[in-house]
């Protein structure tokens, strides 16, 4: 895909993962429609990004502000051609602690983000970017980029919600991408190792530090959130990347704890 002209919607872009993609995205040329739910640092963003950028409070688990979300991106830039999903929280509990169950409340707010927000945001992108017209030798109308996590399969203790959700991700990326091929329209996921982001940042050093030496391989050391960004916008721009996970974790390998 020729990213230049083309429209992104990005959730979680506030800040981290998602704020990176936007930047990004917007150097290469993209329109961005920036989604969170913070109206403060959204505003921060657009400031940043100029004209190139549309701000919106959208709650990716709730369908009614996704579909109105969509909508107004449409009216503001007429198309989506690229969504990138980087939404989502990673509340921990123990399926069992101290004589208590798993919060079902939190199970449902981690689920309800990371996954049922990703596949929200997928199907009323996709449903617009089915209008688009097919461009190039393939022809292509556009690109759905989810987040997964190394946690999909490497669950840590506390993670049974996190960990779920981000298979689910993994799971649903062949499927919808088989649904959306006749429409030209592919599907891939990424899946972050251990990232220098908000989920981390209350860490002190020497804790990091520690998680670091344990289980990143090389370069020892997080990732950059503009690394991450840098492999959305190959994705967008290689139309022979479809429906697969993509690692981007600098070969960690995750420890119980």
């Amino acid at each position: 895909m020729q990213l230049d002209g083309k429209v992104a919607i990005v959730t979680g872009a506030a800040s981290g993962l998602g704020r990176a993609s936007c930047v990004t995205l917007a150097k290469a040329g993209v329109r961005v429609a920036a989604f969170d739910r913070d109206e403060s640092r959204l505003a921060d963003l657009c400031r940043e990004l100029g004209s190139a950028a549309f701000g919106r409070v959208v709650d990716v688990a709730d369908e009614t502000s996704v579909s109105s979300g969509v909508d107004a991106v449409l009216e503001a830039f007429q198309a989506v051609h690229i969504a990138v999903n980087c939404a989502g929280v990673a509340d921990a509990a123990k399926t069992v602690s101290k004589g208590q169950p798993f919060p079902l409340a939190t199970w449902n707010k981690v689920v309800g983000i990371n996954l049922t927000g990703t596949f929200n945001i997928i199907r009323f992108a996709a449903l617009a970017m089915t209008r688009n017209q097919p461009e190039g030798a393939s022809g292509e109308r556009g690109v759905i980029i989810n987040t997964a996590s190394g946690a999909a399969s490497q669950g840590q203790v506390g993670q049974a919600a996190y960990s779920a959700s981000k298979a689910g991700v993994v799971g649903l990326t062949l499927p919808v991408a088989r649904d959306l091929a006749e429409y030209g329209i592919r599907v891939v996921s990424i899946a972050p190792g251990l990232f220098d982001t908000g989920m981390v940042a209350g860490m002190p050093p020497k804790v990091s530090q520690s998680i670091v030496d344990r289980m990143i391989l090389y370069p020892n050391r997080m990732g950059q959130p503009d690394e991450f960004a840098s492999l959305v916008n190959h994705i967008a721009e290689n139309a022979y990347l479809n429906a697969t996970t993509i690692s981007i974790d600098a070969g960690a390998r995750m420890q119980p704890r």
